[in-house]
């Protein structure tokens, strides 16, 4: 898709969420109305700088106005999400929605084997992870505690700090962990 075309679609859609005519806009960031108009038609190739003042304005990243805009609805089958698994193929683990520009958090199916472990590093500082039990008995370690969640449970913990997963019984657990990017 054409540059101009993204900042005109995001500069109208950011305008009419925030429910300001073009003459109030022009007042807070300093770009004129007879431009902002051109921008938001397509009409025109905003400089960096003009970006910077109407994003300022705005009170948005300077991405928000050059990114694509990502679709409201997005539906992803298990078959098409992004699958890896551990070298034994006891811990399977299907990304469905992974962080971006606009999304500060992944979202992830996991699988887990009767009677085996995942060890997991640190995801980095300023981290979290929630995880829900669906199916099985959870042991998770972090920082030498252990927690134990059934079908139902859930749980968020600091996640930069190595964790593990066990199951201990014989059915398969399963389960949504949701990694959160702090800011």
């Amino acid at each position: 898709m054409n540059l101009n075309n993204i900042i005109a679609g995001n500069l109208k859609r950011l305008r009419n969420e925030r429910q300001l005519s073009l003459s109030k806009l022009s007042d807070i960031c300093g770009v004129s109305k007879v431009m902002l108009g051109q921008i938001e038609r397509g009409e025109s190739n905003p400089t960096i700088n003009t970006i910077w003042k109407i994003a300022g304005g705005l009170r948005v990243p300077y991405t928000s106005l050059i990114d694509e805009p990502i679709k409201n609805d997005i539906l992803i089958k298990k078959e098409d999400s992004k699958h890896q698994e551990s070298p034994d193929n006891k811990y399977r683990v299907y990304c469905y929605f992974a962080s971006n520009s606009n999304r500060n958090f992944e979202l992830f199916t996991v699988e887990l084997d009767g009677n085996s472990t995942y060890e997991s590093n640190s995801h980095g500082e300023k981290t979290q992870e929630y995880i829900i039990v669906y199916d099985g008995e959870l042991s998770l370690n972090v920082d030498n505690i252990t927690y134990i969640l059934t079908p139902g449970d859930s749980i968020v913990f600091d996640s930069s700090k190595p964790h593990s997963y066990t199951n201990l019984t014989n059915s398969m657990i399963r389960m949504t962990i949701i990694n959160y990017y702090v800011i």
